[in-house]
Formats: C-alpha cells, structure tokens, sequence
C-alpha cells in the first residue's frame, strides 16, 4: 500500500514537474518571439538562434536581384538641388524679388535661421545640357556631368526634418531619432555578406578633420537589430581599424590556437544564452577580426591600382585625394564582395560639410571640387569591370536648401525639408532619366512626390528584398526600414 501511494506522489510529482516546465517554455517562446528570436512562417525573420553561428553567411533574396551591392555617396549637410541638379530657370526671373510674391504660404519660420531669410536668389553657376538626354546640369560637375545618361534623378524627394540630426536619422533609418537600424544594417540584416573576410557594411568619413556628421555613428547604427549588421566605420586617419595587425613576436599558429580555445570555451558559454545575440555578435567578431588581418590590409592598399587608375580617380590631387582614395577603396571593398559602403562627404555643419549657409557658391565649389572627379571615376570603373550592372550608387543628403538667399556676408541657402533632388545609377536603374519634379523655384516637391520611405523601398526592392517583408520584431512590434509606408518608384526601373 505505501508502495502504491509513493508511485502515485511520483507520478503527481513527475506530472507537475513537466507541466511546470511545459508552461516555462511556453513562456520563454513568447518572450523570443517578442524578441525577434524565433522562425515565423511569414516575413523576412530568421531563427536568430541557427543564424548566429555564420550571422553574415549570403541568404537568398525575396526575388531576382538587380543589384547585388549597394554605394551610398552621402552628400553631407544637405546639397543645394538648385544649385547642382534641379535646373529652375524661372529662379533668374524672379532673382531678388519676394518669394511671398510666388508661394503666399512660405512662412520666414520655414528656414532654421528665420531671421536671415532674404528674397529668391538665381543660382550663381550655370547649366549646360549633358549627354544624350541633355539634362541639365550645373557647371561645378565638368566631370560626373558625362555620366547623366546612367543615372536616374528623382526632384520631387522630400523629408520631415529641417535639422541635420534628425534628417539625417530619417534618411539612414527611416525614423527621424535615433535607435532605429539604418538602412545598411537592414540590407545586411536581409542578405547577409559575400565575404567572409571582410566586414558586411563599411562607412567613412571625412578625413580632412572637419568631423563626423551629426548624429555620429547613430547614422550606421544597427539600433535593435543584432550588433554583427552595425556598420563597421574606418577612421579617417592612421589605422582605419584597430588590431588589423597580428601582435609583434605573435605566429599565426600560436594566434590560431589561441582563437580555438577561446572559440571552444565562448561557444559552450554560449549554450545556456541563445537568446543574447550581443554575445553571439561578439563571437564572430573575433573570427572576422581574425581573417581581416590576412585580407583587410591587402584590399585597403589602394597604392597596388595602377597609375592610370590612381590618375582617374584623382588620388595625388590635393583638392580631392581624400575622397579620390575613398571611392577606389569602395570599389576594391564591392569587389571583394562588402554588400554596403556608405561615404560621407563633408564633416559637422556649416562650412564643413555641403550645408552653404554662408557663400553658397564657395561652398558647393569647394565640395564638387573634392568630390565629382572620384565619383565620376567610380562609375566609369565600376562600368569597365563590368560591376556597375550589379552595384547601385546612390547620391543623396539628408535634405535640399531653399531657392531663397540666406542673409550673410556672402549669401548662401537655408535648409529646405519640403524639396531634396537625388540620383540613382548602376543595378537595375533606367539611366538618362528624371521622376517627378518640384515647384517652379524648386521650393517644395509638386509632381509625384518621393517621400524617403519610397527611396529605401526601391533600394531594397533592387536588392531583391520586398520592403514590407524584411521585418524584425522588437518589443512586441515588427519594425521595418520603411515603417508603415513606403513605395518603389518602378518608372526609374529597367
């Protein structure tokens, strides 16, 4: 009889006890799911848990890619449209008159400094049409001005933000504050890299010690996603990245051993925090700091191209040498296989960076000058070795200036939200084409508006990626780059 009774106390027993642990993992499921941790049937999720082990291994894409590897040439601090790309001849006209007088709803607040706001001013350069589809374009690109026939302008872009920091947050992450993923993190996240030996998305930086963009590296951030799809910035002077080099009087061997025992011990730590993908991120971060070492300083000596290349480019020219060395080393990276580079031209604000407050004409003379030639060169070498069909460049800032002048010593041009104009090439783009327009003035978008959102839907629709499948879940919520809007722009397509 007491032995009946204790197998029913152990049955009892053994029953709360796998009943107790059915509902932990019940839930522990609920909380990975709230995580992003677990396999979902729909959507772009992975099961972060199997992932982990290889985080930057190639996936497949939603559909057929156009492009393969994207190059964001980030025009720093807000490029004047008016002044570059967006040709208003209705600007002389008007020069020097109210522009009340043409748009009665501009308000002086609608500049950041609105009390140096001043009449419409006609820009100081002139255009000229270029190419076979004679676009338009300002005197201060002799050389990218060649290459309009593969690129595709959108005029009509447009943004929330007047201030650079939250502008910049929206044109990187879709979101105008900080915390969210930018837009190479959610490319890498969604496709992983094709190089083992090389960091998935790289970002740099002006070098000439005017600053990093505001903002910092919240603009290459992976916010909530795992930390391995953060953008890996080189610095602009001395060792681009730290530890690149084997320690003095260190084998490869001995280094080599030392990595599998620490590998050996972080993975069984690892066992029992599944679900801590920092760590796993931290993990692999050793690996790939490992194999850079052997291909990084090979791939980042741009001194092994070939004079004629160099020349191309620009390197050696004082004007523009900085970034002349930053394109090359972009092409070298894309043809290694990095998925996303992402260049910053011009440092923090004002005559720093494109942001022409003070002598518009000095300012965005001077930042073509050290830009246009490389660019230019990028395309034409991307092109011949046969990359450019399978690359995307972009060129864009985080929003336009207004057709009005800035009151200064020498005039210049606010910040303008309401109007950016942008250019696409390479990968999947129509070339010799223009989508949407603004105003007459240039003011404010007024045909086929593109909102930013729409941006990053056609770039990740080029990747291959459907923009309102490639989600995460975080704290209950599954974010994407684009939010809750977000359309490709299919009439600049091929």
């Amino acid at each position: 009889m007491n032995g009946s009774l204790n197998s029913q106390h152990d049955s009892r027993r053994q029953w709360l006890s796998r009943a107790g642990g059915g509902f932990g993992l019940i839930s522990l499921a609920a909380l990975m799911g709230d995580e992003g941790l677990l396999k979902r049937a729909s959507g772009r999720e992975r099961d972060w848990s199997q992932r982990a082990l290889q985080p930057m291994a190639p996936l497949e894409s939603h559909f057929p890619a156009r492009a393969k590897r994207v190059i964001w040439l980030f025009i720093n601090g807000g490029p004047s449209h008016v002044d570059t790309w967006d040709y208003k001849p209705e600007l002389e006209k008007w020069d020097g008159k109210s522009i009340k007088e043409f748009a009665p709803e501009f308000e002086n607040t609608t500049g950041f400094f609105k009390n140096a706001v001043g009449n419409l001013m006609k820009s100081p350069f002139e255009f000229s049409p270029r190419g076979e589809c004679g676009k338009r374009v300002s005197s201060i690109f002799p050389n990218l001005g060649k290459h309009v026939d593969k690129m595709a302008f959108i005029h009509s872009g447009y943004t929330e933000s007047n201030n650079h920091s939250p502008a910049l947050f929206a044109m990187n992450t879709g979101m105008p504050r900080m915390g969210f993923p930018c837009v190479g993190s959610w490319a890498t996240y969604g496709l992983g890299s094709e190089s083992r030996d090389l960091p998935g998305f790289v970002v740099m930086s002006d070098p000439k010690g005017r600053g990093l963009p505001k903002g910092h590296a919240a603009n290459w951030s992976a916010g909530f996603l795992p930390g391995v799809f953060q953008g890996t910035h080189l610095r602009p002077k001395g060792d681009p990245i730290d530890n690149l080099k084997r320690r003095s009087g260190q084998s490869e061997t001995t280094q080599r051993q030392q990595l599998d025992l620490l590998q050996q011990l972080n993975q069984q730590h690892r066992e029992s925090r599944l679900s801590e993908t920092e760590l796993a991120a931290r993990i692999e971060s050793f690996e790939l700091a490992y194999r850079m070492q052997s291909v990084a300083p090979d791939v980042m000596n741009v001194e092994q191209e070939t004079q004629q290349t160099k020349d191309l480019y620009g390197v050696g020219d004082p004007k523009c040498d900085h970034f002349a060395r930053q394109c090359l080393l972009a092409r070298r990276m894309v043809e290694e296989g990095v998925r996303f580079v992402q260049i910053y031209s011009g440092g923090m604000e004002n005559q720093r960076s494109w942001d022409g407050h003070n002598d518009i004409q000095g300012n965005h003379t001077q930042f073509a000058g050290e830009t246009e030639k490389p660019t230019a060169a990028l395309l034409t070498d991307l092109e011949e070795r046969g990359l450019l069909e399978d690359t995307l460049v972009i060129w864009c800032g985080e929003f336009g200036r207004l057709p009005t002048a800035q009151v200064a010593s020498k005039p210049g041009r606010d910040h303008n939200p309401h109007c950016f104009t942008a250019w696409l090439a390479g990968g999947g783009i129509k070339g010799g084409v223009s989508y949407g327009e603004s105003d007459d003035i240039g003011y404010k978008a007024a045909v086929d508006r593109v909102h930013l959102n729409d941006l990053h839907a056609t770039l990740l629709h080029l990747l291959g990626l459907e923009h309102e499948r490639l989600t995460y879940r975080y704290n209950g919520r599954d974010f994407r780059l684009t939010d809750v809007a977000g359309r490709v722009i299919r009439e600049i397509l091929a």
